[in-house]
């Protein structure tokens, strides 16, 4: 039995004989080795789950459903943080940085993206370019200094960093709730709408 599906989770058991006959060569060939897919902001039947199927290359993204009754595996990104940092000793100074501002975070984080990526799989997705993505759960409002000051923590220490809030209903760029005094963009499963208020 999973735990409750949100988006950013990883999934394993995805076979490619379910995907779309028009489906790119290389998404058959990344779900033939096993990868994983990440769970994506969509609507779909209550027996399924949208999912984002990454390549090699950024520009390698492909958008798919996948059966619930198939998934093998679920992989949260704050397990994430959990990982042997001396298995990944390219990635070992800036996952150092990064535990040590967000010590000082109280809530749940954890690692998305590339870097969650390859976390989880060992395959090296992540560049020396390659933009830190990381998730904070956040069921209550976010004081938007606290957001400031962990966005000049990352700068202090030169790391570029994705943050995205994840409210209880969707998700939001923590760099457009620092700066933003007006409505900011909620990532919902409907859509994405512009809100006052994200938290209510």
């Amino acid at each position: 039995m999973t735990a409750q599906l949100e988006a950013h989770d990883l999934l394993w058991g995805m076979s490619a004989d379910t995907l779309a006959e028009d489906a790119p060569l290389w998404v058959k060939a990344v779900l033939q080795r096993g990868d994983p897919v990440v769970v994506r902001r969509a609507i779909t039947a209550a027996d399924q789950v949208a999912v984002g199927i990454r390549g090699q290359f950024r520009h390698q993204r492909y958008a798919a459903v996948m059966s619930r009754s198939t998934i093998t595996r679920q992989l949260k990104p704050e397990a994430l943080t959990q990982v042997a940092i001396h298995q990944f000793k390219h990635l070992a100074e800036r996952l150092q940085s990064i535990s040590s501002i967000m010590k000082n975070f109280s809530g749940c984080w954890g690692y998305t993206g590339s870097f969650g990526f390859e976390l989880a799989t060992g395959i090296a997705t992540v560049t020396a370019q390659s933009d830190i993505d990381l998730l904070l759960r956040t069921e209550q409002p976010f004081a938007k200094q606290l957001a400031i000051e962990l966005l000049e923590n990352f700068q202090q220490v030169g790391l570029n960093v994705d943050i995205q809030l994840q409210l209880p209903q969707g998700g939001l760029a923590l760099k457009e709730w620092a700066r933003n005094s007006g409505k900011v963009l909620l990532k919902r499963p409907d859509g994405a709408v512009l809100v006052g208020n994200p938290w209510h």
